[in-house]
């Protein structure tokens, strides 16, 4: 007698690949600035274009590129558009307050579908295996998730904050398709407020251990003074080294509290979204090595007035690329580009109005 039962097909997993140079994205970078700055900004959509075209043609999965398909009079003239409302808002605002309020609320609920096509847009323009991404999220998902939800937290003292961020991250990634299927999403709630918690922790625990340092500077400040010491010139060197060390606090308090927030939602994303037959995706960010890349980034930024910023961006991404891992099956060969043959020529140009990028994980 046959045997009929078949043996699933097996993924082939691996890390993703991130081959960018520092020294290569320099170059693109400090032309891109240059130019920008002598075009009085219209190269920016070049420049925008260029930069992402690097990144994607450096990142793999499973030895094939994505690729980012933008044409930069598309984004071009989005924000050509973007800056004349703008400007109009800012000259209607200024002449009355009552102007100013009721713009603020136009916008409120206009963010809303601004956040849909450009995720619309930016998804649509990404390919991979010459499939592209897809988004389906609409107006009122995006008005409840993005504007009512945050809204009702703030009545809650913030307690329902990382719920409404749970909500947020499943229509986002439950809107996603590629190649026709659609990302599933099953993350918890308690998830995130367990992160949300733990960055709360970190942040008052290395206050803590601040207010312990300062105390015992202050005793040892008061035991030099009574020692002889000029005190006068003791204490306007605290004057001026406190300001400093405020700003470290803030620093490492931000960079720390970011690492832990970050690292659990995002593990905890990936472990939990999957697109079926296709993918399963797996991160394994941890809080000190992401905490040292945001501090030694930023630090790097701030003392090099900016010129670090290429070497930044280049090691963030080879870092969360590094992290990564995604099993990809055989049954991604089957997909088709089913977002390109159902496209909306109206919708494309639409999605780049205002440029509003909205960060997935």
């Amino acid at each position: 007698m046959e045997n009929n039962i078949t043996t699933p097909a097996q993924p082939r997993v691996d890390k993703v690949a991130f081959s960018g140079k520092a020294g290569e994205f320099f170059g693109i970078w400090i032309v891109n600035l240059l130019l920008s700055i002598v075009t009085l900004g219209i190269y920016s959509a070049w420049a925008k274009v260029r930069t992402n075209q690097y990144f994607y043609g450096h990142t793999r999965i499973d030895q094939q590129p994505f690729r980012y398909l933008a044409t930069p009079l598309q984004i071009l003239k989005g924000r050509i558009i973007a800056v004349i409302i703008f400007g109009l808002f800012f000259v209607l605002s200024s002449l009355s307050p009552v102007f100013a309020l009721l713009l603020a609320l136009a916008f409120m609920f206009a963010s809303p579908w601004l956040i849909v096509q450009s995720l619309k847009f930016n998804l649509r323009m990404t390919s991979y295996r010459n499939v592209r991404f897809a988004f389906h999220g609409d107006y009122l998902g995006a008005l409840k998730y993005f504007v009512l939800l945050p809204l009702l937290s703030v009545f809650t003292l913030y307690l329902a904050m990382p719920w409404a961020l749970k909500k947020i991250d499943h229509y986002l990634c439950s809107n996603i398709s590629f190649g026709g299927k659609k990302l599933q999403i099953n993350t918890d709630t308690s998830s995130y407020y367990i992160a949300a918690l733990l960055a709360m922790a970190a942040m008052i625990g290395l206050g803590f251990v601040v207010a312990i340092a300062a105390f015992i500077i202050g005793m040892i400040s008061a035991a030099t003074f009574g020692s002889g010491f000029d005190g006068d010139a003791a204490l306007g060197a605290v004057a001026v080294l406190l300001p400093i060390a405020m700003f470290a606090v803030y620093f490492v308090g931000f960079a720390l509290s970011g690492a832990v927030y970050q690292s659990l939602i995002r593990n905890h994303l990936f472990e939990r979204t999957e697109l079926p037959g296709v993918a399963k995706f797996k991160s394994e960010m941890q809080v000190i090595p992401f905490m040292w890349l945001i501090l030694t980034n930023l630090l790097a930024i701030i003392v090099t007035l900016g010129l670090a910023y290429p070497w930044a961006k280049i090691r963030k991404a080879a870092y969360m690329a590094s992290v990564t891992t995604v099993a990809v099956y055989p049954g991604i060969n089957s997909l088709v580009d089913e977002a390109q043959q159902n496209s909306n020529a109206f919708g494309e140009e639409a999605a780049g109005l205002f440029d509003v990028d909205v960060s997935l994980a």
